[in-house]
């Protein structure tokens, strides 16, 4: 079993941005360094320990955007904003798989 080392680039080969950015965070999932939620990512932000941060455009609280946002911009840390929450939440995990491998009860995110 091969075992990619923490770091190591990985080689992700895309037709655009969001299909690269959905592999990118299936791979952060696998690895286990994904934060989700408001106050998982505002703490992961503050401490300066998030590379990436990706926001929902509809998302339901402008407070959130605005406190994501802020965070981001005081630690330069580069955002991502996706078209829709339950899209972010399929692509990070929150979401069940059923037999046929398609997700079933996505969790907006």
């Amino acid at each position: 079993m091969d075992i990619e080392e923490p770091g190591s680039p990985i080689q992700v080969e895309a037709a655009d941005v969001n299909t690269a950015l959905q592999e990118v965070l299936k791979t952060a999932v696998k690895s286990g360094v994904v934060a989700h939620g408001l106050h998982e990512s505002a703490k992961s932000l503050d401490k300066r320990q998030a590379l990436l941060c990706v926001l929902a455009e509809n998302c339901e609280e402008p407070m959130y955007k605005k406190l994501v946002t802020a965070l981001c911009s005081e630690h330069q840390i580069p955002i991502v904003t996706v078209d829709s929450n339950k899209k972010l939440g399929e692509w990070t995990g929150l979401c069940k798989i059923d037999k046929t491998g398609k997700p079933r009860k996505v969790v907006g995110c």
